[in-house]
């Protein structure tokens, strides 16, 4: 027999990180695709976006634990994970999938030695669709839970017939069947089928599975218009056409209550309304259902436990509260995530509204959302300038498109010259959309580099560091590793100048000590046909930061 793998040391806190992050760019990209296919319970159009907010909060629950305690045990780091998706599920289809994410998270915790990978994998999958027909108060086929559930048979009938199955073949055939069975849903659900839709919720853990898939094998799922086929039909303005017959309000709250109560909350919710999920345990539950009687749902909470971060829904009024919002703003804001005083005062004078960041001061999904709605526009553009800030204005950007409904973007900066950059040619007189488009391209054609200071031994691409050393940096990676500021800052520059350029910024920061001009000088004598700009950033760790254009 081939040999298999086994036990828990398969299951690697860094891998789930993998993992967790693929998840949340693959949703993050699918988001206006999979709002657009939502009509099924409601056609409120925020499936995806409901999903995408919800592995995002486990997503940074598990990272704030793992960041902590870079030691943390996997069955720590991923009880952290469910607990993150239960307290940050929204709508329905979050809820739904916070049951899932929870069921995966506890059965891979409970992996022994001397299990083999690909059952526990299979075994999780399972475990998922099952908790989440459990959930749900009556399961309607053609929905997410078909399609999850395709993926587990698949899963559990590929570790039966073979021993030898490892464990990233599961998350290939598990991801097969999901898109199999969500081109199935269409002639399951009628909803579906006269809309001319898969079923958004489908989507989204089709979405899910591949990014899974890729983590573990590298292997690109299929194109989505592809992969949906004919039923790849986007639907008009949603949210306009709720169903009169149905519910005109969703409720949500968490409940602090014994489990031995929500069997008759389950019962009563279940008279009172439809669409209803109750998920959680252990004393902690998440409680959402569409009623016409608010008061009587939160009543039952109340007669189980103690509910709160109560959150109501008027269906009708939720896209007029939308365009009433927006209809008092006007106009288009830059946010900008700023390293350092100078950095600062450059995209405030450019117009910028600014968030503090930097390493070791990244700034909250609090911090970025404040920032755009401080804007009092219409339209935002975020940037971030910083890889790890990306994914948290992404999520500030969900959060002020679906609560307050404003038009926002994150251009995906990961360094502060590239903002800068970027900042340079936004011109508000362009469509949003062509704005968005000559910004993107005109930071992501910006090379950038760094000059920085060892603070601990380290092994790098370019060798080994001791405390102190001076280190090159291009494109986030380690280049050069030195002793001389000057020596190692000419040699990003003479790098990132090999593939052309006509200006370079330079951006010095707090402890320069003059690096920035020399630089300058340097590339007057040795580069006469490239153009310079200097700049005082005033940022910590990096005492020179560098564009070429």
């Amino acid at each position: 027999m081939d040999t298999v793998e086994t036990g828990a040391d398969a299951f690697r806190v860094r891998v789930v990180l993998r993992f967790v992050d693929a998840a949340t760019d693959a949703l993050s990209e699918a988001r206006e695709e999979i709002d657009a296919l939502n009509v099924y319970p409601v056609p409120d159009g925020d499936t995806g976006t409901n999903m995408f907010l919800t592995v995002s909060a486990a997503r940074d629950a598990i990272r704030e634990a793992v960041d902590a305690d870079p030691d943390l045990a996997l069955p720590d780091a991923l009880a952290q994970f469910g607990r993150g998706a239960l307290l940050g599920a929204r709508g329905n289809s979050g809820v739904i999938l916070s049951q899932m994410l929870g069921a995966i998270a506890d059965r891979l915790a409970r992996a022994r030695a001397d299990e083999r990978q690909a059952v526990v994998l299979a075994e999780a999958l399972q475990q998922a669709a099952d908790a989440s027909y459990a959930a749900v108060g009556t399961p309607v086929e053609g929905t997410m839970l078909t399609v999850a559930r395709a993926a587990a048979d698949a899963a559990v009938a590929l570790v039966a017939e073979r021993d030898d199955v490892l464990g990233r073949e599961v998350f290939g055939v598990a991801a097969a069947a999901a898109r199999e069975a969500l081109e199935r849903t269409p002639a399951q659900l009628p909803t579906l089928a006269a809309a001319g839709v898969v079923d958004a919720g489908g989507r989204g853990v089709s979405v899910i599975l591949d990014a899974a898939d890729r983590v573990l094998t590298g292997r690109r799922p299929p194109p989505a218009r592809e992969s949906l086929g004919r039923h790849h039909i986007p639907v008009p303005t949603p949210g306009i056409d709720l169903s009169e017959d149905g519910p005109a309000y969703e409720v949500m709250y968490l409940l602090d209550a014994d489990d031995a109560q929500v069997p008759a909350l389950r019962e009563r919710l279940g008279r009172l309304g439809d669409s209803l999920v109750v998920v959680g345990g252990s004393g902690l539950w998440n409680i959402h259902v569409h009623v016409d009687d608010v008061g009587a749902a939160i009543e039952a909470g109340i007669a189980a436990g103690r509910p709160h971060r109560i959150r109501v829904t008027h269906f009708a009024d939720q896209v007029a509260a939308a365009r009433e919002k927006v209809a008092h703003r006007s106009g288009r804001a830059v946010v900008a995530v700023a390293a350092g005083e100078g950095l600062a005062a450059l995209f405030a004078e450019a117009g910028a509204t600014v968030v503090p960041g930097g390493p070791a001061r990244r700034p909250s999904t609090g911090m970025i959302l404040d920032a755009i709605l401080g804007a009092q526009s219409a339209e935002v553009v975020v940037l971030p300038n910083d890889r790890d800030s990306v994914r948290v204005a992404e999520i500030a950007a969900r959060t002020a498109e679906e609560d307050h409904g404003l038009r926002v973007a994150v251009i995906p900066t990961q360094a502060q010259v590239q903002g800068i950059a970027a900042l340079a040619v936004h011109e508000p007189g362009r469509s949003f959309e062509q704005d968005v488009l000559e910004m993107t391209a005109t930071a992501r054609h910006a090379r950038h580099g760094a000059v920085t200071i060892a603070a601990r031994q380290a092994i790098t691409m370019a060798g080994a560091c001791e405390p102190g050393d001076v280190l090159g940096v291009i494109g986030g990676d380690f280049v050069i590793v030195g002793d001389d500021r000057d020596a190692v800052a000419r040699g990003v520059l003479d790098r990132l100048l090999g593939g052309g350029g006509e200006l370079v910024t330079l951006v010095g920061g707090a402890d320069d000590a003059g690096l920035a001009g020399r630089c300058a000088d340097y590339l007057a004598e040795h580069h006469p046909v490239v153009d310079a700009v200097v700049y005082d950033g005033g940022q910590e760790r990096y005492p020179l930061l560098i564009a070429v254009e």
